[in-house]
């Protein structure tokens, strides 16, 4: 549709149905007979708001999208249809590993392929737009939503959002009826969140947000998504949804977005609560200020903006541009001409959980999971091998983490029924899973060590609730929950060599799983093929590569702990210093550092060069920097080869380093290759003390090598 056909449109539309067009409704709050009742009477909603309200969330399912559609179009005197939204986060019914999980796979095509996947599935099932991808950057376990992140790295996660949304919305959304619209969230900074409690304040200096925060969500808009999030924090003291600089001058003017701006769930009226609006009206006000399209679950548009505008102190263009963008939106989405899209009943039927979605979500899970520990080679397993199976997770199908509402349970492949499934003779098994997450009977840790003693090798499946990770669930104590880690000390004991496998939806503190241990396998929360992915693994027909992309700190103490920090003026490393910047009780660097993992197999890294040492500013001059790999392990495998830079001194302090690039590489036995990177200038700007994204000559230290605590460094310079 042309847009002088959508400004047609508005004209003929009255200032209240404009407003109503703003609103946003929890779809569940609509009875079948769209009878106003309960919660509905609570926010003073009428039949002519629902009749005329823009978009709903949380509701799936081809009948009820197309129902819903229905009633709403036979009421709309405009025909405008109605845009229904959902959290699709990782997975629909089909559900893939969680976000940080994905982002251990360090793997853009398959982060797209679950976007694809999810976004066909939630699309059929009658959804048009995402709320996903959330590529806040997170630094802080003891934060639940940490595993909706794909980790602590800008770079990272810029490569990871971008593929997000491209999956999501493949190239054209009106002839495509299986993607959907893509939502970036939450802008902005909101992984910064001080304490790791949700909803809580960000403070952060602005350089910091210039280069670590703001480049994915500037990753994934340039990428074309349609659609943005506000956050619920702050920013310098004020709520991102009224945050007009925010908002308007870095989202709308500076990464050029012209898309739909939502708020969170409720966010425009909290601002009240935060104590920087006066009142409901006060709020409307600032974020219709802001260019806030939609006001999600809250009732400041629909009761407050009709007479800001009659009072003038709005303009009424400011309705006008975003009820446009709205209808844009839809327009794009191909509502207009089929308000029903993808929805399809047959067609969901057809592909909600098929084979083929489960054996993506299978596939994608081996290359989430992550090698932590693997001692003396006890991994992978030998089918002739007596092996006990135990622990909570052993039996345990809550595997699919916490954003997956629209999968099930009863979906999900347990390590017990992958087990069941695979050894035709079940002499050698010894299978005791049956626990609850909180271990509360050392009696019962007792029976089950007496059982795993009959074995060769005990395999130990442990972790968090699913239910632990996820909004609003924020803890202070990030170890195993429970007894646990008595369960695992126990088992230790016996002498039999001892594998764990973890199921957690953040960075744990695992002191006392690799002090009782000799291997540990990270499965964090890998959807509904977990088991058999982590079968996989364990006995070698899939050879693990994956890297984590959050640090993992040796306790709760450290936190927020990452490894592009600041340079200090007195580190810790300095020899023989008491008065420098480190602990008194443990080391003040991370246990597991990021893009650390481990493979069955061995690389040896060699032969590293720079092609030369000088660079000129402003010229668009590069520089290849080139090192062999080699496997010198008795199994063919893949390794992230990671480039990181460090900038040795700048107009503002800088990170000790930075991840500007990555490659996977598949090795054969003996097999070995030159990789490659190109340093251009571009990886050198940062938010300068010009308070302008630039580079400034200088000395650069370039590092290579298998995770971000590599040492061995080669040095250039960019000159006038």
């Amino acid at each position: 549709m042309k847009k002088d056909k959508l400004l047609k449109i508005i004209a003929n539309m009255t200032l209240k149905e404009k407003v109503f067009q703003l609103f946003q409704l929890n779809g569940a709050m609509i009875t079948d007979d769209a009878v106003i009742s309960g919660p509905m009477q609570e926010m003073n909603l009428t039949e002519d708001i629902i009749n005329n309200m823009g978009s709903i969330l949380g509701v799936s399912g081809a009948e009820k999208a197309i129902e819903i559609q229905k009633k709403y179009l036979e009421k709309n005197r405009h025909g405008i249809p109605l845009l229904i939204c959902h959290d699709v986060i990782h997975g629909h019914r089909t559900t893939f590993p969680i976000p940080l999980a994905l982002g251990c796979s360090w793997d853009s095509e398959a982060v797209k392929e679950v976007a694809k996947v999810s976004g066909a599935e939630a699309a059929v099932s009658g959804i048009h737009c995402n709320f996903s991808p959330m590529v806040d950057l997170v630094r802080d376990p003891r934060w639940g939503r940490v595993m909706e992140s794909t980790g602590e790295d800008p770079y990272l996660n810029s490569i990871l959002g971008k593929a997000f949304v491209e999956g999501y919305q493949g190239e054209n959304l009106k002839e495509d009826v299986e993607r959907v619209a893509a939502c970036v969230k939450h802008f902005a900074a909101y992984g910064a969140t001080e304490g790791g409690r949700d909803y809580n304040t960000v403070d952060i200096g602005i350089s910091t947000f210039y280069d670590m925060h703001l480049p994915a969500y500037k990753a994934a808009i340039d990428a074309g998504a349609k659609t943005v999030m506000t956050s619920f924090n702050t920013i310098n003291g004020v709520p991102a949804t009224v945050n007009e600089w925010l908002m308007k001058d870095v989202l709308r003017k500076e990464l050029s977005f012209d898309g739909v701006l939502f708020s969170d769930w409720g966010a425009i009226g909290e601002t009240v609560v935060h104590g920087c609006s006066e009142n409901g009206k006060d709020a409307a006000y600032k974020a219709m200020k802001a260019t806030v399209d939609v006001d999600m679950m809250s009732v400041e548009y629909f009761e407050q903006l009709e007479a800001l505008v009659l009072e003038k102190k709005i303009d009424e263009k400011y309705v006008d541009e975003a009820v446009y963008r709205i209808l844009d939106l839809k327009d794009e989405l191909g509502l207009f001409e089929n308000p029903f899209r993808g929805a399809d009943t047959a067609r969901e039927k057809e592909l909600l959980l098929c084979k083929k979605h489960r054996e993506s979500s299978r596939d994608i899970a081996r290359k989430s999971m992550v090698l932590l520990k693997n001692e003396a080679q006890v991994l992978p397993l030998k089918d002739k091998q007596k092996i006990a199976f135990v622990g909570p997770f052993i039996s345990n199908k809550s595997i699919r983490g916490f954003w997956s509402d629209l999968g099930f349970d009863k979906d999900s492949i347990t390590i017990e029924e992958a087990i069941l499934n695979r050894f035709e003779s079940k002499d050698q098994l010894v299978i005791c899973g049956n626990h609850k997450i909180e271990i509360e009977s050392f009696e019962e840790i007792r029976s089950t060590v007496e059982k795993a003693k009959e074995s060769d090798v005990i395999v130990v499946a442990l972790g968090e609730d699913q239910n632990s990770s996820g909004e609003g669930r924020c803890l202070t104590d990030i170890r195993l929950p429970g007894l646990q880690e008595e369960l695992l000390k126990e088992l230790y004991k016996t002498g039999k060599k001892v594998v764990v496998v973890l199921f957690n939806g953040r960075p744990l503190d695992l002191r006392a799983v690799f002090e009782n241990s000799d291997a540990i396998l990270e499965a964090w929360f890998p959807g509904v093929e977990g088991g058999n992915a982590v079968l996989d693994i364990l006995f070698g027909s899939y050879n693990p590569g994956g890297k984590i992309t959050m640090s993992f700190p040796y306790s709760v103490g450290q936190v927020p702990i990452h490894y592009n920090h600041f340079k200090t003026g007195r580190p810790s490393e300095i020899a023989g210093a008491f008065y420098k910047c480190s602990y008194l009780d443990s080391p003040h660097w991370a246990m597991l550092p990021f893009g650390y993992g481990l493979s069955y197999t061995q690389f040896q890294y060699s032969n590293f060069k720079i092609s030369k040492g000088k660079m000129i500013k402003g010229k668009e001059e590069s520089i290849e920097v080139t090192i062999d790999i080699k496997n010198t392990g008795l199994y063919n495998g893949e390794e992230i080869v990671q480039l990181y830079i460090q900038d040795e001194f700048g107009s503002r302090v800088r990170p000790v380093k930075e991840l500007k690039g990555f490659k996977k590489v598949f090795l054969k036995q003996n097999e070995e290759k030159e990789i490659k990177f190109i340093i251009n200038e571009e990886m050198l700007k940062f938010y300068t003390i010009e308070n302008k994204i630039d580079s400034e000559v200088g000395r650069f230290k370039v590092f290579v090598g298998t995770n971000s605590a590599e040492k061995n460094s080669l040095e250039f310079e960019l000159i006038k």
